[in-house]
């Protein structure tokens, strides 16, 4: 009986999952990964799973399953790679009974995927398991009664005095007693630093732009380079770029008066993680705690600076947003131009690279600015010169519309094709030389630890090349709907032509972006280059003899720019390989 229920597992991959969290410490060493790990290879082994893979969560709730191991399994089950999971208990996949049941009665039975929980002695090869939602249930009453614990003293810790958040930006926990908080000094200088630039009406962004200009690591980079680890965004390249929200949050700590301000969040239950926050009559204060870094009278003043302050509105031309907005790209580092409007001359709109080093602290040497009334223009003359050809020489144009689509579109599909039977080719390879290595490992030739850490590598490669091929033949999807995209195109060209007007809804209907370059040349010899980017049919060249026409435009006096709109053509692609 027990070779029939196995007989259907080696078609698919078998998922060893484990999962640990904090609260699990209080069950012993018997919950731990290693252990779980251990007794699942062992099962395996022992009933012929031989396709594993782990699946861990190390440090995760059973109560949420936003977990990253699971969330992978789930998405490798979903693509049809797992046929069969197995887990040391009912508890460790979850101690929530009602999603619990959901994944166990419904969802993998729907899929087809089995489910094992070895202490519980649950398989649903077996059929129906009785006594598993009242485990599930037992589960749930376990993380409830351990929440309600933990929440108990985490609320006498807090009135007590005793600080229940990780200390901020300038403090440390002393060395003799992890409760108390010490002065930092570096890190203290430049809160410091910070207020006193606060009290002389500088603002978030001017304090954030000066703190980069000199050097000063922000926040998480200054705990990287000591080695403290603390949550938050890791993945910032510039280790001096500060933003105004850390500026403003150090600006509104009270912390730094010396005080200790417990409660500021709160979860709704212990279901739902997410920290929410709580109302300031909520708070429970102990003030003069610890050593302060700023003066209350200081921190006082600012607090004041702050009120007054108002936000700017977005800048806005006649009460709405520019078409051009969010179209607009940097030629070459791809940020999005933002939009502007002239401090001195109102009337004058703009766009400018958001990546330009002298403005916003990026990494762009240039500034790539372009009047909105200008990109205006030359959009509305391109698309003229578009019409004209449509309505004079219509053959001619849907000959030239479809000579340069089908000549992207052959190259693109022969391309994803070699890549299809490439990839299909390395699948079956990998495919025998797993069979060849499960036969050596039948036969003693490899050891079993041997076979499965090959037999893993080679089902990583091979869902990698499956993923590769799905993605490569849903990209063909998109070349064969090619024809139907030309169709739309040019009934969109039709439209622009009855209406004789530029819209937001028209241009996006034809657009999809537009890349500006940096002018070149002086005074009325100045040039800029315009790349649009139409939908359907990417860039897209005119007949010489009706591209010629191009917009100058005088910016200021003794100043004009020619702009030159460029349809990238595209390249005689190489031959590729039958």
């Amino acid at each position: 009986m027990q070779s029939n229920k196995n007989q259907n597992t080696d078609q698919g991959m078998t998922a060893l999952y484990c999962r640990l969290s904090r609260d699990d410490g209080t069950e012993g060493d018997s919950n731990s990964i290693s252990n779980q790990k251990k007794m699942l290879k062992k099962y395996a082994k022992e009933h012929g799973f031989a396709n594993t893979r782990y699946y861990l969560d190390d440090g995760y709730t059973g109560t949420n399953f936003n977990r990253p191991g699971f969330q992978k399994m789930i998405e490798d089950i979903e693509m049809g790679y797992i046929k069969t999971i197995i887990v040391k208990d009912m508890s460790r996949f979850g101690r929530d009974y009602l999603t619990v049941g959901y994944y166990t009665d419904t969802y993998l039975p729907d899929l087809g995927v089995r489910f094992i929980a070895i202490n519980d002695c649950v398989d649903s090869a077996d059929g129906e398991n009785e006594l598993a939602p009242f485990r599930n249930v037992m589960n749930e009453m376990y993380a409830r009664d351990i929440s309600r614990k933990v929440r108990s003293a985490h609320r006498i810790r807090g009135n007590s005095g005793e600080p229940l958040a990780q200390p901020p930006y300038g403090y440390l926990k002393s060395p003799e007693n992890k409760k108390r908080w010490i002065v930092d000094p570096d890190a203290a200088a430049v809160v410091r630093h910070i207020f006193q630039m606060a009290l002389e009406g500088k603002g978030n962004d001017t304090i954030a732009r000066i703190l980069h200009e000199e050097k000063v690591l922000n926040p998480m980079a200054y705990w990287n380079s000591k080695g403290l680890k603390r949550g938050g965004k890791q993945s910032q390249k510039d280790p001096y770029k500060w933003v105004m929200t850390s500026v403003e949050k150090i600006l509104k700590q009270q912390e730094y008066c010396g005080d200790i301000i417990n409660f500021k969040t709160y979860s709704k239950s212990f279901k739902n993680k997410r920290r929410l926050e709580n109302d300031r009559e909520n708070w429970v204060i102990f003030k003069n705690v610890h050593e302060p870094i700023i003066e209350r009278e200081i921190f006082e003043q600012v607090q004041k600076l702050i009120s007054q302050t108002k936000r700017r509105a977005p800048k806005k031309e006649n009460g709405e947003k520019n078409m051009f907005s969010e179209m607009l790209y940097c030629a070459d580092c791809g940020k999005k131009l933002w939009y502007h409007t002239n401090t001195i001359n109102k009337e004058i709109h703009f766009f400018s690279c958001s990546n330009y080093k002298k403005d916003y602290r990026g990494s762009c040497p240039t500034r790539h600015y372009i009047r909105a009334d200008a990109i205006e223009q030359v959009v509305l003359l391109e698309l003229r010169k578009m019409a004209g050809f449509l309505q004079d020489e219509e053959d001619a144009f849907i000959d030239l519309l479809t000579e340069k689509s089908n000549r992207d579109v052959l190259f693109e599909t022969k391309r994803l094709q070699r890549e299809i039977r490439r990839a299909s080719e390395r699948c079956e390879t990998v495919s025998k030389l797993h069979e060849k290595l499960y036969e050596d490992n039948a036969c003693g030739k490899v050891s079993d630890d041997w076979y499965m850490e090959q037999a893993h590598r080679y089902e990583v490669e091979r869902m990698e090349l499956k993923a590769k091929i799905a993605a490569a033949q849903e990209e063909l999807k998109k070349q064969e709907s090619m024809q139907i995209g030309r169709e739309n195109f040019v009934g969109a060209i039709r439209k622009f032509m009855e209406m004789q007007t530029l819209t937001p809804v028209l241009l996006r209907e034809l657009i999809d972006r537009i890349e500006v370059h940096e002018t070149e040349g002086v005074g009325k010899n100045r040039t800029q280059r315009i790349v649009i980017h139409y939908r359907f049919i990417d860039t897209f060249s005119l007949p010489e003899e009706r591209a010629k026409e191009t917009y100058v435009a005088d910016t200021r006096q003794g100043v004009a720019v020619e702009y030159l709109p460029v349809a990238v053509p595209a390249q005689q692609p190489a031959p590729l390989p039958a």
